[in-house]
């Protein structure tokens, strides 16, 4: 709600205690099917009914989202005509997270377009010096679309290397559309795995602390 860009948040579930708990704080909630396969199949359910140009996803696991970065990943959208969605990165600086498939990887061309997504170490560095390496980068799991595109997207086969790596967003390419992607100098942490968990709920004692809230 603090993001300059959104204008209304939902969050949308196919569970009644999710839906509970989002209308005890006084959020506003939106009941999906349960058989959908992937979260952008249940927004696209959710979006169907709503008057809106661009429809952000900010999915469940990512609690520590900087309304900068929704901004951000709206704007780049709206700029680039040829983009059908957008999504963000930012350059990885932990060695443990090179090789971790819980970590998502992106490599962009030069507009800044993904060129793929993957769970593997992307690009695999052969150049024999640091000045000709290239960087790698982490790819942040918030997505925005134009709304004609996401309703598209639901209807769309689901593709081998989505199967594959399961990761959604290489639907959208591997259909022939362009995912703009914009680095942001904000950290996010996804929470996957019980690592993850541990990792969210010491940040989260450490805001409490520090009185920053939640």
């Amino acid at each position: 709600m603090r993001a300059a860009r959104l204008t209304d948040v939902q969050v949308a579930t196919d569970d009644p205690r999710i839906r509970d708990a989002v209308e005890s704080f006084g959020g506003r909630a939106v009941m999906t099917r349960s058989d959908h396969q992937t979260g952008t199949d249940r927004l696209a359910e959710a979006a169907g009914s709503l008057d809106a140009q661009v429809i952000v996803n900010i999915q469940g696991d990512e609690p520590f989202v900087n309304p900068q970065m929704l901004d951000a990943l709206v704007t780049a959208l709206v700029e680039d005509a040829e983009a059908s969605m957008s999504t963000l990165m930012s350059r990885i600086r932990a060695e443990e997270e090179l090789d971790d498939p819980a970590t998502v990887k992106v490599v962009v061309d030069r507009q800044g377009r993904a060129l793929y997504f993957s769970r593997s170490r992307i690009p695999f560095n052969r150049a024999p010096s640091d000045e000709d390496r290239s960087p790698v980068y982490k790819h942040l799991g918030l997505y925005a679309y134009h709304r004609d595109f996401l309703l598209l997207y639901a209807s769309l086969p689901p593709t081998s290397l989505q199967r594959a790596e399961q990761l959604e967003q290489l639907r959208a390419l591997e259909h022939g559309y362009r995912i703009r992607v914009v680095e942001t100098p904000f950290e996010s942490i996804g929470v996957d795995t019980e690592r993850d968990l541990e990792r969210a709920r010491a940040l989260m004692r450490q805001e409490l602390e520090r009185g920053g809230g939640a």
